[in-house]
């Protein structure tokens, strides 16, 4: 059985952090890797493990499931304010 999933990928100094969106809640997966390529390779091979070894709960939070995800830049501006 194949299943698509969408899935983040960061790149960050020491290399490639990937991650599947979409998870239930307390369900931590991760991928990592020096490229892209083998980041994505990782986390499919740690989604994979966890199906197969955990088949009976699902790690997919099927009942409101991912339609889209993006990434925006945002800027926040911050007001400190100095005691005294």
């Amino acid at each position: 059985m194949n299943r698509k999933i969408k899935v983040l990928v960061e790149r960050h100094l020491g290399g490639y952090v990937a991650y599947p969106l979409g998870l239930r809640e307390g369900v931590a997966i991760v991928g990592e890797g020096d490229s892209y390529d083998d980041a994505l390779a990782d986390l499919t091979s740690a989604v994979r493990f966890t199906l197969e070894t955990k088949p009976e709960s699902e790690i997919f939070d099927d009942e409101s499931p991912l339609l889209d995800a993006r990434i925006a830049e945002a800027e926040v501006l911050v007001s400190v304010q100095v005691p005294g």
